[in-house]
């Protein structure tokens, strides 16, 4: 898919389809968290949360994406209870700066830059035993080249904010101008068609751009239920809760592997292989309010 093709899927919404009906296949979680939790009863519950638009909400400027100290409460509480990790796609130590709990796992970089438990045999309490899994380490000098070039030739565009996620960059065009939003695009793909071993996908507002290689947040789920000890359990119930395209590479390792509940945080219709919604953060905090109630 072309990168003009991908920027005019708006958010991944699809305005074409009734929410109420849209419900019908992806119900609210919370209205189903009595049936869901009769399913989970005696399994080994594991949380896996986005960040932005999942614990945080979505904000103009990315620098301000705070999550309220009642959702870090909370947060804080499920952690002490599940074993709980967070894969983002912003840079591993931000995330850890904005949740600013330690007894939470994180990946960032969309999964390229993991932080996870080593050898915890089905531990509910993390140690500070932890392995550091960054699959894409060798593509670090090439993304620095990449990270100046957009800097350079998107100078002289308004309202463009270019975040260095470590191993991904982002290009956020929210405050672009209409008019310039085809030279962001023309210069995001003159870049790439120079570094080959990069490619680009979009977000909320923004163009990920990150190394070509088989690797994304289904793959960190899985490195971290390995990891915890459940990587062929039988019992273990896995709850990812997202609101990113990128999320949707860990639904599928869920309904692949027949366990879990993958659950997408969005306000209107969109194309999703989760099973369950939720509209908002304020919604995600009273659903992992109830796993600890």
């Amino acid at each position: 898919m072309g990168l003009a093709r991908l920027s005019s899927i708006e958010d991944g919404n699809d305005f074409s389809i009734d929410y109420a009906s849209w419900l019908v296949e992806h119900p609210c979680a919370l209205e189903k968290f009595e049936e869901m939790m009769k399913i989970a009863k005696g399994k080994k519950i594991v949380i896996f949360l986005d960040y932005d638009g999942t614990l945080s909400d979505i904000v103009p400027n990315p620098e301000e994406a705070f999550m309220t100290d009642k959702m870090r409460m909370v947060l804080g509480e499920v952690a002490n209870r599940f074993p709980t990790a967070i894969i983002s796609g912003r840079k591993r130590e931000r995330v850890q700066d904005f949740v600013q709990l330690k007894n939470v796992y994180y990946a960032g970089s969309h999964g390229l830059d993991i932080e996870a438990p080593l050898d915890s045999t089905n531990s509910n309490e993390k140690d500070n035993k932890v392995v550091f899994y960054q699959p894409a380490i060798e593509f670090l000098p090439e993304k620095q080249k990449i990270l100046n070039l957009l800097g350079e030739r998107t100078k002289g565009i308004k309202g463009v904010n270019i975040e260095d996620n470590k191993f991904c960059i982002s290009v956020h065009y929210r405050h672009v101008h209409t008019k310039d939003f085809g030279s962001v695009e023309n210069i995001i793909s003159a870049v790439l068609k120079e570094h080959p071993n990069f490619r680009v996908s979009t977000g909320i507002k923004v163009f990920e751009i990150g190394p070509n290689i088989v690797w994304n947040k289904g793959h960190a789920l899985e490195y971290f239920l390995e990891n915890l000890g459940f990587g062929n359990s039988d019992d273990v119930l896995p709850i990812y809760i997202g609101d990113d395209r990128t999320d949707e590479d860990a639904f599928k390792v869920l309904l692949k592997r027949g366990q879990g509940f993958p659950i997408v945080v969005t306000a209107a219709p969109k194309d999703t292989k989760a099973l369950y919604s939720l509209r908002e953060p304020k919604e995600v905090m009273e659903f992992l309010l109830g796993l600890v109630a």
